[in-house]
């Protein structure tokens, strides 16, 4: 399956789509979409807090389950802090995401085709996926 990437109107793979999915669901604030209130990631009101490991449990449990919830061709395996102690400690933690990538998710096959990993970075327009 292929799908349209968002920005450029250009046809992108499934994988490329799944990540595109990620981004749109983690850059989304929770009630913001009039027909589907409870849609998006529910991350950006936690943004601009001092990294604590309460907050960052906090981020990996609402990232989890909005990717689990909101993208069916992947499941998240595990989510793992990066970045240097300087830069957590500065708050620039990085995130870095292993999933099952299961291409046919979104049409009830959730036959896993393969794990990929893929670093997530939180920019001032939203989330994007550094694939």
């Amino acid at each position: 399956m292929a799908g349209i990437d968002r920005r450029t109107g250009q046809v992108i793979d499934n994988l490329t789509s799944a990540y595109q999915g990620v981004e749109v669901t983690l850059s989304t604030r929770l009630g913001s979409r009039i027909m589907r209130r409870e849609f998006g990631g529910g991350v950006a009101e936690l943004l601009g807090r001092a990294m604590t490991p309460a907050l960052f449990e906090a981020f990996r449990q609402l990232i989890g389950t909005a990717i689990d919830l909101w993208e069916p061709r992947f499941r998240v395996r595990k989510i793992s802090l990066s970045g240097s102690v300087e830069q957590i400690r500065a708050g620039r933690a990085g995130m870095i995401f292993e999933v099952d990538y299961r291409p046919r998710g979104h049409l009830g096959d959730f036959t896993v085709e393969r794990v990929v990993s893929f670093p997530l970075i939180f920019r001032a327009g939203g989330v994007e996926v550094m694939a």
